[in-house]
């Protein structure tokens, strides 16, 4: 067992549903195992400000159904000099902090990456994201939640759609992977889908639009990443479609950062509870640059630099589904 007596946990970078499921973990494990926990506020930010608060068992009550973070989050330009981690460096240890759980996306996770190589300072991630982007994982925290909210989002626009015989572009979040577009398209029915890893080109979805008004349907839904690039940007991608298709009636819906809020689904709720308890244990057990993930249901730990430097895969079967039920 590590010589490891106080803990410390954050978010960084966007938010995501579960951030707080999994704060939650952390400090209730810490409190279990006896263990000192403390909560850093704004990320990294804080963490060269000092700004810490003492943390315990009741410190996390009702939150594990809140969406974003009650330890807030930043972006911080100061952590990304030298100067700057070492005074988040001298404070930690003003603190008497051993170690910290980092709860965020591939650029906190290089920060603590860096931050381990220069002080050799014991840390592990927990990867908090609603893309979905990060490797090691087949789930981030956040994504089956971000899913359920785009579904819905979904299911609404298109009994407008439905009424008013309208073509709807809806883009979604996935600056580089489509895995949120590809599984909400496929479960609200989308007519196509639009996604960074498939650049299928506009004269398929011009093709596939003109079969879906052979075969009688009145109003369709695309689903576009925002990351695609099959247009500049949505906005153009309408423009096209209605100079070739005037007699469509096209509208777009960004659905932006409401797909982050909310409360968590039950999933992200479980799995955020599992990655905290697996993150406090294996700093525990001397483990650190790594990050918890979950692979056919079972949590593994993966090497930070792996993690941020992988790519994730798209589901090629799902894409085959998505051609299938289009037609």
């Amino acid at each position: 067992m590590a010589n490891i007596k106080k803990i410390a946990v954050f978010t960084s970078g966007g938010d995501s549903p579960g951030m707080n499921a999994a704060i939650r973990s952390v400090v209730r494990t810490c409190a279990y195992l006896k263990i000192d926990c403390i909560g850093i506020y704004r990320g990294y930010e804080g963490m060269i400000e000092g700004d810490f608060k003492p943390m315990n068992a009741r410190s996390v009550n009702n939150i594990i159904n809140k969406g974003g973070t009650i330890l807030k989050s930043a972006r911080c330009a100061e952590f990304r000099t030298k100067e700057g981690r070492e005074k988040a460096y001298r404070q930690l240890r003003a603190e008497g902090i051993d170690a910290f759980v980092v709860i965020g996306g591939d650029g906190s996770f290089t920060g603590a990456m860096i931050f381990n190589k220069e002080f050799n300072f014991p840390v592990m991630g927990i990867p908090g994201t609603i893309d979905n982007d990060i490797f090691g994982t087949t789930f981030t925290l956040g994504f089956d939640t971000a899913l359920n909210t785009v579904v819905e989002a979904i299911d609404k626009i298109r009994d407008t759609a439905s009424s008013h015989n309208r073509l709807f572009f809806v883009e979604v979040m996935g600056r580089d992977v489509g895995h949120l577009a590809l599984n909400a398209g496929v479960g609200a029915g989308a007519e196509e889908i639009l996604i960074p890893e498939e650049n299928l080109g506009r004269e398929r979805l011009l093709e596939s639009l003109k079969r879906s008004k052979l075969s009688g349907k009145s109003s369709s839904i695309v689903i576009v990443a925002e990351g695609d690039k099959t247009g500049k940007n949505i906005f153009e991608l309408k423009d096209y479609v209605e100079e070739n298709f005037p007699d469509y009636d096209v509208r777009v819906s960004v659905l932006g950062h409401m797909q982050r809020g909310g409360s968590p689904s039950c999933y992200d709720r479980v799995l955020a509870s599992r990655m905290g308890v697996r993150a406090v244990e294996a700093l525990l057990e001397g483990k650190s640059t790594m990050m918890v993930g979950t692979i056919a249901n079972e949590l593994i730990l993966t090497p930070i630099e792996k993690a941020i430097k992988g790519h994730t895969k798209i589901d090629k079967e799902l894409i085959r589904v998505s051609d299938i039920m289009t037609v």
